[in-house]
């Protein structure tokens, strides 16, 4: 039994009768998913560095419960809530990512983190959902001609987050943002010419990022040629699928995590094989693969260009997050230091990644005029 009738007026009753309730319980499902993975693969990892078995578990289970109440608040909100929230929120979080290159802490070469009150913020990670609104609100707003300069102001902007993220260095996000800017301006009616343009400078940074930066050099000459330096964590978490086998060695039984030092965050992934098995890789797959294409479904079915644009932007950048993180996991790509959504630990990414999630929500509710029949 429904716990709202349908004539219940009230904001939380309209909420339950218009809001996905697939998607949510898919994106509920990952976050139940990432609180039993972090207790499988975080212990040994807090173990070798010092700290209480626990440590790791228990932070990510207050940041889930984080994220699903920031989530649901995202939810409620109105399309123009959602841009108001969100051009404040770019304004803060570029303030502070501007802040990492004077007082953030370096950790691996590079300078992502503020440290306060004994909490580490990624600034950054809140640049991208709030960026994907404020995109979609200029690109939508050039297209319908209200604000003629708005693809130029987008292409400044995207010019100055990618210069402020490359000062970290962060190459990975970058090219998240850049694909997330690319597919926008695609579906704001960019035309084909430019298309080919920008795909072939994008090519061409790439080639000029392998060239810049050493450790993306590195990476990416282990990735063709293994043989030329250390690819400890890939060639176990490799192991790791193969020894879990169809249905996993069982919970707490895996042996990866005791020897790789991200097993809780990038290559949560390879201790889920290991312990569950192929069967339930394949079950998280298809709770990432349902989550994109019910929103790009639903998205699809409205009328206002600017909640097309945030949406698309979201899920691809949600979908883009999780396919570089599993696929450096199954050596598909080079391994790139990225959370998988809602699982891997992470306190910034968690928390970021609801609020883009709890905005998709939002946008993709049921309003009268521009919907189709409920689903």
């Amino acid at each position: 039994m429904s716990t709202f009738a349908r004539t219940d007026t009230s904001l939380l009753g309209r909420w339950w009768w218009t809001v996905d309730r697939w998607t949510l319980l898919a994106l509920f499902s990952l976050a139940a998913v990432g609180a039993v993975m972090t207790m499988a693969a975080s212990p040994p990892v807090a173990e070798r560095i010092g700290l209480d078995t626990f440590y790791f578990a228990r932070r990510q289970f207050v940041f889930l419960v984080v994220a699903v109440f920031l989530m649901s608040a995202v939810s409620l909100m109105s399309p123009r809530g959602v841009r108001r929230v969100a051009v404040v929120c770019l304004g803060v979080s570029l303030a502070l990512t501007a802040l990492t290159l004077l007082v953030g802490a370096e950790i691996k070469g590079a300078t992502r983190w503020l440290h306060f009150a004994g909490l580490s913020l990624q600034p950054s990670e809140f640049i991208k959902p709030s960026l994907t609104v404020v995109f979609a609100w200029l690109f939508s707003m050039h297209r319908l001609g209200e604000y003629r300069a708005g693809n130029a102001i987008a292409i400044s902007l995207f010019v100055l987050v990618a210069a402020l993220l490359l000062l970290q260095p962060d190459v990975g996000m970058t090219m998240v943002i850049a694909a997330v800017w690319g597919v926008q301006f695609f579906l704001a009616g960019l035309p084909l010419f430019l298309v080919g343009a920008i795909g072939v400078f994008f090519l061409a940074c790439g080639v000029g990022a392998y060239f810049t930066f050493s450790h993306v050099q590195s990476r990416i000459d282990r990735f063709l040629d293994p043989a030329i330096g250390e690819n400890y964590q890939v060639m176990r978490g490799l192991e790791a699928f193969r020894n879990g086998g169809l249905f996993g060695r069982g919970p707490g039984e895996g042996r990866v995590k005791e020897v790789l030092p991200d097993a809780h965050a990038d290559f949560i992934f390879a201790v889920a094989g290991e312990e569950f098995g192929l069967i339930a890789c394949l079950i998280i797959v298809a709770l990432f693969i349902f989550i994109i294409v019910r929103g790009f479904s639903r998205v699809f079915k409205g009328k206002d260009l600017f909640v097309l644009l945030v949406v698309a932007g979201l899920l691809v950048q949600f979908g883009l997050q999780a396919i570089i993180n599993m696929a450096s996991a199954i050596h598909l790509i080079p391994p790139k230091g990225m959370t998988l959504p809602f699982i891997s630990y992470g306190g910034s990414s968690t928390i970021a990644l609801a609020y883009g999630m709890g905005m998709v929500l939002a946008l993709t509710r049921e309003r009268p005029g521009d919907w189709g029949e409920r689903q």
